[in-house]
């Protein structure tokens, strides 16, 4: 069954993790995390499944991040209800990319961990 690949095309690090998972044929479904962001729901179910912290779903090196200040706001003790939410709003604002499979989701591209996820 493919997996599912949430990212944003032009992301240098997508293409890295793109390329990883052709070159290790691994099936996925692309899913561009502008055009098509992830919803308050999801990002909840998938924070859960991780395990991560909601800091984690946050790409914190964005501009969008920066401006509306989010760490300011995380660190004044934001509910995670509302950071879900606040990421919902733009696909700029979430940590990319995102692979969700029926036992794990992984934030960001760390080929170790992808590794030891995703091969047999």
């Amino acid at each position: 069954m493919p997996v599912l690949f949430v990212e944003y095309p032009k992301c240098s690090t997508c293409k890295k993790a793109k390329k990883w998972l052709d070159d290790h044929a691994i099936e996925y479904v692309d899913r561009h995390i502008v055009e098509d962001n992830p919803t308050a729901d999801e990002l909840a179910s998938w924070r859960e499944r991780s395990g991560l912290p909601v800091r984690r779903f946050f790409n914190t090196s964005g501009m969008r991040y920066r401006e509306l200040g989010v760490k300011a706001k995380l660190d004044a003790g934001m509910s995670d209800e509302d950071a879900f939410a606040l990421l919902a709003t733009d696909g700029m604002l979430v940590k990319r990319p995102i692979v969700v499979t029926d036992d794990a989701v992984l934030v960001g591209f760390r080929e170790a961990e992808w590794e030891q996820t995703l091969l047999p």
